[in-house]
């Protein structure tokens, strides 16, 4: 894995800004340049605009007010209104155009991230919990989005506002100027401390509102179990504990924000009071020429405006800072190394017959830990297999690696006598099919779920794939039928009638090899397990079939079974054979399958 993506990276903080980080982010934002450069120049011209009116008003108050001489306000009026109006289309615009990149960015990001993730082997998800990839995927895209929107070039626009606010009253009294600025340095002081103080209690925050929403997906999504033990009170005294935590993070956040905020407003009114002071005696003493009651006003209006960006730039440190955080975090995820690439030159098998062979095949998670051993056996086209073996032998690596879930070590296994590594993966999985414990589906219909949006199959085929496995009977039974809505996870289906639907889905695609998990057949009815039975046998004639096999039931009938021990090979034959040998599968069977085979009658 890669050393960025790991379980404690809800508490990353990172630096408020990260050139390195904003550089990965700067091919995002390439394809809407030309908006984004749009967006700054009406930004820079907005705050330009924004440094006329108290100009307008000194002008207003020297020129005309003062002396008597009321003909020229009209004008300063028009100047003024038009100023307003024209910053007002400007600001207009300029949000219009920011929240278009910043939207566009994440709709491509986020279609990135899932691209990504559907291409990254299954051991990655083995070690992540979907939870924090949802939210790589969310909230950590929406920072990014505060980051582009009201991040560097909303600072861009207070830092320009700003320095301009200080060279025009530079321009009109230097003297003002530098008493304006007195404070600057306490203020500085302030958001620095400021900036720590939030950099500290953010992280609390985040990290507090990871362990709520951890939390909430688990007591969620086992609730059956929180109910059916009764420990409704003890879980929410535990959700009550960890909520009372997210909530004194945020309301220390909001007593930070409470004493910065008056700060910053006492300190501007000192400013204030500074400027009335000095700019009074230097007009009544007439300190000189530049020390003019309109001065004065224009001065104390400039001031006002100077602290809006100053403590705009404070609050901002907490969004970058964000921003900064979510992006180590996604490219992190985007780091991730996917699955090895398909050869250059891939042997494509249109058609196959099924015929499959391991050969000392060594595989391992972790490939120090081998759970496969240097196994070797051989399926002729349209032979029936179960493998058996006690749990963790290694029988459902078999199919991972089988369906190139999973790279073995050692050894090669083989489709029609092709090595499966020299195939594309998709071409691989197109020809074998699966029937998993957990029945997945989708939202959707029962036909999408069938036929998984793949146009090849018709309704037809969704209807004929239906018939065979025996789900016509409850799905005809349904309102709209085929187009019965499927909720989420299939939650408003029987764990029998999704086993069905699974069953019909693998019909509908006709692969050339079957795997199975026999315990998809066992949380359903007797009835019900009858008519997959039944189903199953049609389906496994003519058909290469290995059936990974934990109950006698299922492997009875087929044409041998291979035993797997600590994941070796350790004996094969069919049923009876391997009985009269009295070896690992006979103890195996009078340990596990004895009373099933003695419910079921004699073979």
């Amino acid at each position: 894995m890669s050393p960025h993506f790991d379980q404690d990276e809800d508490e990353i903080l990172g630096k408020a800004y990260d050139g390195r980080l904003v550089r990965r982010l700067l091919p995002y934002v390439k394809p809407y340049w030309h908006r984004l450069l749009i967006a700054v120049l009406f930004l820079l011209g907005t705050s330009v605009l924004d440094l006329a009116p108290p100009f307008l008003t000194k002008i207003a108050i020297d020129r005309y007010i003062t002396p008597g001489k009321p003909s020229g306000l009209m004008l300063i009026l028009v100047l003024f209104m038009a100023a307003l109006a024209v910053s007002f289309v400007l600001r207009y615009f300029m949000n219009y155009f920011m929240q278009y990149v910043g939207q566009n960015v994440m709709y491509d990001m986020r279609n990135q991230i899932f691209s990504h993730l559907q291409r990254l082997p299954l051991r990655f998800f083995d070690k992540n919990p979907v939870g924090r990839l949802m939210t790589r995927m969310t909230s950590d895209v929406d920072a990014l989005n505060d980051f582009i929107t009201q991040g560097l070039v909303s600072i861009m626009g207070d830092v320009v506002t700003l320095g301009g606010i200080v060279i025009v009253m530079f321009f009109l009294n230097w003297q003002l100027a530098l008493v304006a600025l007195a404070v600057m340095p306490v203020i500085a002081f302030v958001s620095r401390i400021f900036q720590q103080a939030m950099r500290t209690i953010y992280r609390n925050i985040r990290v507090r509102l990871s362990r709520v929403n951890g939390f909430l997906n688990e007591n969620i999504t086992g609730m059956v179990i929180v109910q059916l033990f009764n420990r409704e009170n003890t879980m929410f005294r535990q959700f009550d504990a960890l909520n009372s935590d997210y909530l004194s993070a945020n309301l220390r956040a909001i007593f930070a924000y409470s004493v910065f905020s008056p700060i910053v407003m006492f300190l501007g009114a000192v400013s204030t009071a500074l400027l009335i002071w000095v700019g009074g005696h230097g007009i009544i003493s007439k300190w000189g020429p530049a020390f003019t009651f309109g001065a004065l006003v224009a001065a104390m209006q400039y001031t006002d405006r100077a602290f809006q960006p100053i403590r705009d730039l404070a609050e901002k440190y907490t969004i970058l800072q964000s921003a900064m955080a979510a992006s180590e975090r996604i490219f992190g995820l985007l780091d991730e190394d996917q699955e090895p690439p398909d050869p250059e030159k891939p042997i494509i098998l249109d058609k196959v017959d099924g015929d499959i062979a391991f050969e000392n095949v060594t595989f391992g998670y972790d490939p120090e830990h081998p759970v496969l051993r240097d196994v070797s056996f051989h399926i002729k086209p349209g032979e029936s297999v179960a493998i058996v073996g006690a749990t963790g032998a290694g029988k459902t690596s078999l199919i991972s690696i089988l369906s190139r879930f999973y790279d073995i070590q050692q050894g090669r296994i083989l489709l029609d006598g092709v090595d499966i590594r020299q195939m594309r993966r998709q071409d691989v999985r197109r020809h074998i099919g699966a029937v998993l414990q957990d029945a997945v589906l989708f939202s959707g219909t029962i036909t999408s779920n069938v036929r998984l949006h793949n146009d090849e199959i018709t309704d037809q085929r969704v209807r004929d794939a239906a018939v065979f496995v025996n789900a016509d009977k409850f799905i005809e039974r349904l309102p709209d039928g085929y187009d019965h809505a499927v909720r989420e996870r299939g939650g408003n289906f029987s764990s029998g009638q999704r086993q069905l639907i699974a069953f019909a889905r693998a019909i509908a695609f006709d692969p050339e090899v079957l795997l199975v998990l026999d315990e998809a057949t066992s949380s359903v009815d007797t009835e019900t397990e009858a008519l997959i039975q039944e189903a199953l046998e049609r389906l496994m004639e003519n058909r290469t079939s290995i059936i990974i096999a934990h109950r006698l039931f299922t492997i009875r009938h087929v044409d041998r079974i291979l035993v797997l021990h600590k994941g070796h090979l350790v004996e094969e034959g069919t049923h009876n054979e391997l009985l009269n040998r009295q070896g690992y599968y006979h103890r195996l069977y009078q340990l596990q399958y004895q009373e099933q085979e003695a419910v079921a009658g004699p073979a």
